[in-house]
């Protein structure tokens, strides 16, 4: 019982440490360093660390710590080789990675400017359009408004003229039928009076 407390303490200790001291840290400006075993030169090396290799510290020791490189591989350094600060190469590819993002970015707020350039002359040249198909429609309206006035005018002269040729032909049938009688009348006076003048000649 007693053991499995000692191991799950010490499980957490290493857990703890672990997580305490795993950050990054990098290796300082020399060529190489070794990544060994264990903390001496006596130990077996495992890999080769080139400068500004980003490493994971797990155990920061006086003259050794153990580190975790980005292949997987965990091992002992020399402390001396290890520094904190980013190192100079980093921070330049970082920088120009950053500027090539914002150059990129740049480029893209440009292209959409011109799209939306583009769009708002083409939105420029429909609102004119439509106006001018607006304007010309009021006029459209205005003179098909003019052109009903007239014909309801011409349709109302046209309706008086043939009132008027009615009445004009009703009064010459009058006229003519008013001399006829007149002409028929003035005949048959005139006959009238012949006979009388024949029968008082004869007597």
């Amino acid at each position: 019982m007693r053991a499995k407390h000692l191991i799950l303490t010490c499980f957490f200790f290493f857990a703890i440490t672990t997580c305490l001291y795993a950050k990054d840290i990098y290796v300082s400006g020399v060529t190489q360093i070794t990544m060994r075993t264990g903390p001496g030169i006596s130990h077996k090396i495992v890999a080769m660390l080139t400068s500004g290799a980003k490493l994971q510290i797990r155990e920061y020791g006086k003259d050794w710590s153990m580190v975790r490189n980005s292949a997987g591989k965990t091992g002992w350094v020399l402390t001396r080789f290890l520094t904190e600060d980013v190192p100079k190469a980093l921070l330049v590819d970082r920088y120009k990675k950053e500027n090539e993002r914002l150059a990129s970015k740049l480029s893209a707020a440009e292209e959409t400017a011109k799209t939306l350039n583009t769009e708002n002359k083409a939105l420029t040249e429909i609102a004119q359009k439509y106006k001018q198909l607006k304007d010309a429609s009021a006029s459209y309206l205005k003179l098909e408004t003019k052109h009903k006035a007239l014909l309801e005018q011409s349709r109302e002269q046209e309706i008086r003229i043939q009132s008027l040729e009615r009445s004009i032909k009703s009064e010459v049938k009058l006229g003519l039928l008013s001399g006829a009688g007149v002409f028929i009348v003035g005949l048959i006076f005139g006959m009238s009076t012949r006979k009388k003048k024949r029968g008082s000649l004869l007597s």
